[in-house]
């Protein structure tokens, strides 16, 4: 199974491959990183204006919805 996030896009072109959010520069892991530090989504916004609150929330939504179909399929196989 290939894992995808709509909202997420890689190019070799942006940031080496990095998977950053669509239309932006901003890497995708730093969401996760403002997370992991306790931090909220509406400060990463805020600090990444181009990032929009709802393109952060979907991709966090898309990201944990693959993570729930990998474990599933782990689990199956």
């Amino acid at each position: 199974m290939e894992s995808t996030i709509r909202e997420v896009t890689v190019s070799r072109d942006v940031l080496g491959g990095t998977p950053v959010f669509q239309g932006t520069r901003v890497p995708f892991d730093g969401l996760l990183d403002y997370l992991e530090a306790g931090k909220t989504v509406d400060e990463f916004v805020t600090d990444y204006p181009s990032v929009t609150r709802e393109q952060a929330t979907r991709a966090l939504a898309e990201a944990l919805h693959n993570a729930e179909e990998m474990a599933s399929e782990s689990l199956a196989g």
